[in-house]
């Protein structure tokens, strides 16, 4: 096999390929979470979140092939089996446990989240400690994926306190002075 020559040393690739392995586990750890939530949703919301789930989930397949694809690039292979996503992953699964739809969004909001912090992370080591800012702007695309999922979800949660004026009459938010 012929060795990779694109100017990183062996150890900062497979830095650089452990980092995108555990943001592939996290990321198939949300596909299933994402999928299970859209078979199994329930209430008038059904509609609405079955086709945002819908939505997401195709993203996140997408997102998932390049994360394999780069850590092939890379010289690396992608972890491919459900023990490895369990043992790698940051988000938990949770067998056995069908929340409200409230509870399905809050779970996902919870868990994109966590992803965006473990992005955030992995690219400021993949550019200042393994010297890849091709990773690090290929990790600042799946974030930003991330934090408009991520921010489509919690608009569903916010909108359940919103009057018919807009005016949000949860008490736990602060309206500024003169509002």
């Amino acid at each position: 096999m012929r060795k990779l020559n694109i100017g990183l040393t062996d150890d900062q690739r497979q830095g650089v390929i452990e980092l995108l392995n555990r943001d592939l586990a996290d990321a198939y750890l949300l596909l299933i979470k994402t999928k299970k939530y859209h078979w199994d949703v329930v209430g008038p919301q059904f509609r609405t979140l079955h086709e945002l789930w819908e939505e997401q989930y195709e993203a996140l397949t997408e997102s998932i092939d390049s994360l394999a694809e780069r850590i092939r690039a890379l010289g690396g292979y992608p972890i491919g089996t459900a023990e490895g996503f369990l043992r790698m992953a940051s988000i938990k699964e949770h067998a056995g446990d069908l929340p409200t739809a409230m509870g399905m969004v809050t779970r996902l909001v919870d868990d994109h989240e966590q992803i965006i912090r473990n992005l955030r992370d992995h690219i400021d080591q993949s550019s200042d400690k393994f010297h890849d800012e091709g990773t690090a702007d290929f990790l600042t695309g799946l974030m930003e994926q991330h934090e408009e999922m991520a921010w489509m979800l919690r608009s569903f949660i916010e909108g359940e306190a919103l009057e018919s004026d807009g005016v949000n009459r949860d008490i736990s938010v602060k309206t500024p002075v003169g509002v």
